[in-house]
């Protein structure tokens, strides 16, 4: 009797969300910096020979995914998968994929500044306004798709509609390279003819108690009382009872202000010369200028970071006491730290300048003489 008086649900369907997903995010990585792997069963974990069979899975690419292989599942599990001697295991580069993920994140900042990351390969992006006066949300990830496969050479898949649980539901329909809209009277239909493990929150263990409670789908899922679905699941049936309504009112959780602006290449062709590694500092600068002026800012402090064909990684910061952000500048600066720690012969994979002690453009700031140097 009391489901008969239960106040409506509150379905916020203003705002505009898109959800970003790295397609095999660092399996995709390794087979841009190692293009061999690409037809190769890859598997990005310790290979079991080497750790008396422990270890899971963090990714497969794609080929690797065809004989079963998938995230969380133990590295032995996936050699026995693949036939012997096939399969490519590759320990995770977790500084590569991260510093990757900053390139991403410098392109998602110049649509919007409310970003909410969830992992290295993925993040919310609240467009309900943005940066570059795109009038439809499609345009804005077309844009985004092609700027990251652009500048990284990656692909992605996107979701977009008015909440996020919708978004990132769909950006999983189609992958890879996948771009799906929800719009609000598709939410309930296109829920409702989803397999009950598409669901946001719903593992294997709880796949199967819903499948023993008979719900398979999530029209199976729609029909469940909030009672029902509470007493069974707790906190995750209260949400899913919303969820499968098409209702999530949480917003776009995202920091504020911005606390630098960068932007870097990785080279899968070494660079190994002086000039070569000139010319690159100052196609970077006029990028990382171009970012700064759309976010009307200036900065205090330049960061020059290099990797080296060992993989070895240094960065060496710069504080100057007046703001600096043209092109011009930026490319000077970064050239004198590159001069106090680089050397190209030793082969260089990986370039980057960033910004930071920003400050709002209209700033009235006092010229130091003065500057200091860090190591990091």
């Amino acid at each position: 009797m009391a489901e008969l008086f239960k106040i409506p649900l509150r379905n916020d369907t203003s705002r505009k969300i898109v959800h970003i997903d790295m397609d095999a995010f660092y399996a995709s990585i390794e087979e841009r910096e190692h293009p061999e792997l690409r037809r190769q069963p890859l598997i990005i974990a310790r290979n079991p020979s080497d750790t008396g069979g422990k270890g899971v899975v963090t990714t497969a690419n794609y080929v690797a995914r065809q004989y079963g292989v998938h995230s969380a599942m133990s590295a032995q599990k996936a050699a026995e998968l693949i036939p012997k001697h096939q399969a490519v295991f590759k320990t995770p580069d977790f500084p590569l994929y991260r510093s990757v993920s900053e390139q991403i994140h410098e392109i998602f900042h110049t649509v919007t500044d409310k970003i909410e990351p969830i992992a290295f390969d993925e993040a919310y992006l609240d467009v309900t306004e943005n940066k570059l006066g795109f009038t439809h949300t499609i345009e804005v990830v077309a844009y985004l798709q092609k700027a990251i496969l652009e500048e990284t050479q990656l692909v992605s898949s996107a979701g977009i509609s008015y909440n996020k649980f919708l978004a990132k539901m769909a950006s999983d329909y189609r992958k890879p390279a996948g771009r799906t809209i929800v719009l609000p009277e598709q939410a309930i239909p296109f829920l409702t003819r989803l397999p009950i493990e598409k669901f946001r929150g719903v593992g294997q263990k709880t796949a199967v108690k819903m499948q023993e409670l008979g719900i398979e789908t999530g029209a199976d899922l729609l029909a469940q009382s909030e009672m029902m679905l509470m007493q069974n699941f707790g906190k995750l049936g209260y949400g899913l009872y919303r969820h499968v309504r098409g209702v999530d009112n949480r917003p776009v959780e995202y920091q504020r202000e911005r606390k630098s602006i960068g932007n870097e290449h990785t080279y899968g062709q070494p660079l190994i010369s002086e000039e070569q590694v000139q010319a690159q500092l100052k196609m970077i600068a006029a990028e990382v200028a171009v970012r700064m002026r759309k976010n009307q800012k200036h900065g205090q402090t330049v960061v020059v970071k290099v990797r080296n064909r060992q993989f070895e990684t240094i960065t060496k910061r710069k504080t100057l006491g007046e703001y600096v952000g043209s092109a011009q500048e930026l490319e000077t600066i970064a050239w004198q730290i590159w001069s106090s720690i680089g050397h190209a012969e030793v082969g260089i994979r990986l370039l980057g300048i960033t910004v930071t002690n920003l400050a709002p453009q209209t700033f009235e700031n006092i010229t130091l003489p003065l500057y200091d140097w860090e190591n990091d």
